[in-house]
């Protein structure tokens, strides 16, 4: 049974700074693309970034270029993704997912719960 778990989110200021983790079990963790994704209240889920467990290859979102970077660790199984200088556009829960294709959510076959991040103005 593939467990995808989110944790870091929380509440900050804007220009703060968050890093999301995610635990993976139950999957063959080598080779994938692992991705964070986020829906806001009324939008579409938009993908941020993503990373191939392989070889640390990433992808990101314009919307995180230069602010975010996701990272891995293969011998915990775990994804992260550290954002600095948060926007309030931030706002939104950020899920995990696994076992997909870079950015398009539609591939990726596995999704945590979600962790939510609200920026404040």
């Amino acid at each position: 049974q593939v467990q995808l778990v989110e944790s870091g989110g929380g509440s900050v200021q804007a220009g703060g700074s968050l890093r999301l983790s995610c635990a993976a079990s139950g999957l063959t963790y080598s080779r994938k693309w692992m991705a964070w994704f986020r829906q806001a209240p009324g939008k579409e889920r938009e993908g941020v970034a993503a990373i191939y467990t392989g070889d640390g290859n990433t992808y990101y979102a314009d919307s995180a270029k230069d602010r975010f970077t996701i990272s891995r660790d293969n011998v915990n199984k775990m994804v992260y993704l550290q954002m600095n200088t948060l926007k309030p556009d931030d706002t939104a829960m950020y899920y995990c997912a696994a076992d997909g294709r870079v950015l398009f959510a539609q591939t990726y076959n596995y999704w945590g719960q979600g962790t939510q991040v609200t920026v404040s103005s």
